[in-house]
């Protein structure tokens, strides 16, 4: 009987190795290891307390009943605000809607978007949970390949090279997991015009706004009204476990996504809400600005040190708390002989925990692993000790 759950259509569905490798620190840490966890894109500071402040009172003074299906009227003005102060945008609180997580909002999305058999364009390498929305929902991800000579990002020219007769849109993040680079006005604009002229959908992650250093992150609600964009409570705001998220849809979906989130969520967590109403409090944005003047230390001090170890980091990433890098000197001295390979001698040997390339695609993959600089300082600098001896046993 147990072939009746298996279904086929979900064969193409990757698993996300970076949490078998948390999984697997996990495991070693039970056994009274100490493991460096540089693998999972979590901040790993305490949730800042005007934001637990808020989600205590709300526990004793609301009922803790249902919102909107797509969030409460004071969290999406809140938002509305957010945007006309931050970005200079305007934008209806209608359009807003509230998630359970960013990934709440991409499986939202997917199926507005998406038919079976429809094409979506994405950088390879990439987010491998978006590759995957577009495969549960019976698309074609159609991964383009980018490299240290484009720092990771798509372009309007290779968007229209890469159009199919099936592709109906492109997912963009900006900045990037795992490479953590940026995409400008510029860029957005010219990919947007390429879209825009063959009638297709512009998705753009947004998750790691905030969490920019020296150069200030571009919405692309900037550039047009007629985008979807998605952003999180998670990353910069640090409340990944609370799991909240919002999106920006055209006027024109509101209603239909409205739709869809009565039937796949009911509505997104009621105390999460009323604890996000705290974080643009100024406050509260001092602990967070604060927070991320650290992760800038972090990866001010990572990025020498790992080129020092003879990993190939060709650019200076702008934003999120990642570095990419190649991995192919080691590889050739017989180090191992792809990245999990190599993540995994990492761990077993020296008890630090990274994430192998594989896990954001296909394109150099094998050659390339990804760093979170979300662990403390002093761990950083162990974690170098350690991977020096390492890489010259």
């Amino acid at each position: 009987m147990a072939s009746h759950f298996n279904n086929p259509d979900l064969s193409s569905i990757t698993s996300f190795r970076v949490m078998e490798l948390l999984a697997q620190a996990k495991q070693l840490e039970a056994d009274g290891v100490k493991v460096i966890h540089m693998e999972v894109g979590e901040p790993r500071f305490p949730i800042a307390e005007p934001i637990l402040d808020a989600a205590q009172q709300a526990l004793v003074n609301d009922d803790m009943g249902y919102t909107e299906a797509t969030g409460s009227s004071a969290l999406k003005q809140t938002l509305a605000d957010f945007y006309r102060e931050r970005y200079d945008v305007n934008v209806e609180p209608s359009r807003i809607v509230i998630t359970t997580g960013g990934s709440g909002a991409l499986l939202l999305l997917s199926h507005l978007l998406i038919q079976p058999g429809d094409g979506v364009l994405l950088s390879d390498p990439g987010y491998p949970c978006n590759s995957n929305f577009v495969r549960l929902v019976g698309g074609e991800a159609q991964l383009i390949p980018v490299g240290e000579e484009s720092n990771y990002q798509l372009s309007g020219t290779a968007v229209a090279q890469a159009w199919r007769e099936n592709t109906r849109g492109v997912i963009l993040a900006s900045p990037s997991n795992p490479t953590g680079e940026l995409l400008c006005r510029r860029q957005l604009s010219d990919i947007y015009q390429s879209v825009a002229e063959r009638q297709g959908f512009v998705l753009v992650d947004e998750i790691y706004h905030g969490l920019t250093y020296g150069e200030k992150a571009v919405s692309a609600l900037e550039v047009s009204d007629d985008v979807f964009v998605v952003n999180s409570f998670s990353k910069f705001f640090g409340m990944t476990g609370m799991r909240l998220g919002w999106m920006v849809v055209p006027q024109a979906c509101v209603a239909t996504v409205d739709k869809l989130a009565q039937n796949l969520f009911i509505a997104p967590p009621t105390l999460s809400q009323r604890a996000a109403l705290s974080v643009f409090e100024p406050i509260t944005m001092k602990i967070l600005e604060r927070r991320r003047d650290l992760f800038q230390q972090r990866r001010d001090f990572l990025l020498p040190a790992l080129r020092d170890l003879g990993f190939s980091i060709p650019h200076e990433p702008a934003g999120a708390f990642y570095l990419y890098a190649g991995i192919q000197s080691f590889l050739e001295r017989g180090i191992a002989t792809d990245s999990e390979a190599f993540c995994a001698r990492l761990l077993q040997e020296e008890a630090i925990a990274i994430t192998p390339g594989t896990d954001f695609g296909e394109y150099g993959a094998a050659e390339h692993v990804r760093f979170a600089y979300t662990a403390d300082i002093d761990d950083l600098k162990i974690a170098v000790d350690k991977m020096s001896r390492f890489l010259n046993k």
